[in-house]
């Protein structure tokens, strides 16, 4: 028996209680599931006839888009070497709100997916899991590009390299929200450029099997040297200016031809615009209201990509940032919806702010416990009702029934 503001409940009254609960609280719990079990299934795949089909001119608005992203934003960043910010905020890399505004805005802009910029951290292995969960929500594929580099651009140990790559195949590759190339996960190394031939041989060969390693090589003489041991190439050409730059469009299809050549494939890359002066940088190149941005599609369209690489989603220190801010408002996502032929509204809802991804189960534990606790409260009004109905003089429980 258990006792409740002095009423005595039964057992079989509080296994009724709790069934009952057990029931609404499972019909939650699996509706939520099923959400996210339906989500993470829809896989976007490149087979291995995409091979074949390199050297084809791929149509501008079909070709994948994909935005470097970057996960490193704390609330207290935002206030180093940077001229403007996001419209949402300062927000934190840590946030999946923010996450979840984020790719509703990239996806009505046409944008496939994010290439996330990662290196094995606590702190970046967190926020990678949260993009993950997130993006498998909506629908949204993910890249992973590897940062060889430190913070000062001088490369990492390649046995860290290495060990960095193992951990993403162990413990994220796996996940259907990654990007698949002839059925592997699509990644990438940052800073190949400043390592030899053998330490780049290292590191791929043992993961090249399971995941697609592209170089970020600057010409057509670096991805040579190392294409033997790599899957292409990612060119991140950020500072380029397409109205002063004369041999722009031909370095591009140069290494396109050279890429395609050896069977291999090519993101070719575009940026609105550039501006790394308060880094140290002198090279700006100013956005001409998302002229540049234009410019610079077109000319990546027309190098024959296998996919299109955007620089970038929210690089605000290099000011190459397409992410709707302060200064430039939608500027750039409405030059990409244009170019990409979307008419998907923008996602312009309040961001819910939320620090840990475990507040959706929270909240079901505690509609769980409300569910008990009507359930049990109403049992107690019956109790109670019946009690009264049979201390009433007239009612017909006050003598024994006789026959007339």
């Amino acid at each position: 028996m258990l006792t409740i503001r002095g009423r005595r409940l039964s057992a079989k009254t509080l296994s009724c209680a709790l069934a009952a609960a057990l029931l609404a609280g499972g019909a939650l719990t699996a509706a939520a599931g099923t959400h996210v079990a339906a989500a993470s299934t829809a896989v976007s795949t490149v087979t291995a006839s995409g091979r074949a089909a390199a050297t084809v001119n791929n149509s501008a608005t079909t070709a994948p888009l994909f935005a470097y992203y970057y996960i490193w934003f704390s609330h207290n960043s935002w206030s180093r070497a940077k001229k403007d910010l996001p419209l949402i905020g300062a927000y934190s890399s840590s946030d999946p709100g923010v996450m979840r505004h984020q790719i509703e805005q990239a996806k009505s802009a046409g944008i496939t997916g994010f290439i996330v910029s990662w290196k094995d951290t606590p702190l970046n292995d967190l926020r990678l899991r949260l993009l993950m969960q997130v993006s498998a929500q909506e629908h949204f594929k993910l890249a992973l590009i590897y940062e060889g580099l430190d913070f000062y651009r001088r490369p990492l140990a390649a046995s860290a390299v290495a060990a960095g790559f193992r951990v993403f195949l162990d413990k994220f590759a796996s996940s259907p929200v990654f990007y698949r190339v002839d059925g592997k996960p699509l990644t990438i190394w940052s800073g190949t450029w400043a390592y030899s031939y053998a330490q780049v041989a290292m590191v791929t060969s043992a993961v090249r099997p399971q995941l697609l390693v592209l170089s970020t090589e600057k010409n057509v003489a670096g991805f040579k040297r190392i294409s033997a041991v790599t899957d292409g190439d990612a060119y991140y050409w950020s500072s380029v200016n397409p109205a002063t730059d004369p041999g722009y469009q031909g370095k591009l299809n140069q290494m396109s031809q050279a890429i395609h050549s050896a069977g291999k494939y090519w993101i070719a890359p575009f940026a609105p615009g550039f501006d790394a002066q308060l880094l140290g940088g002198k090279r700006a190149v100013p956005r001409d209201k998302g002229q540049t941005l234009r410019n610079e599609y077109a000319t990546a369209a027309q190098s024959s990509p296998n996919m299109l690489g955007l620089i970038s989603w929210n690089e605000f220190s290099e000011n190459s940032y397409v992410e709707p801010s302060k200064e430039y408002g939608y500027q750039s996502l409405d030059a990409l919806r244009h170019l990409r032929g979307n008419t998907q509204p923008y996602a312009t809802a309040p961001v819910t702010r939320s620090t840990f991804s475990i507040w959706p189960n929270i909240l079901r534990l505690l509609a769980f416990a409300l569910i008990v606790s009507l359930a049990v409260a109403v049992l107690i009004y019956l109790r109670r009702r019946t009690s009264r109905r049979r201390r009433q003089p007239n009612s017909q429980y006050s003598k024994p029934w006789t026959p007339r």
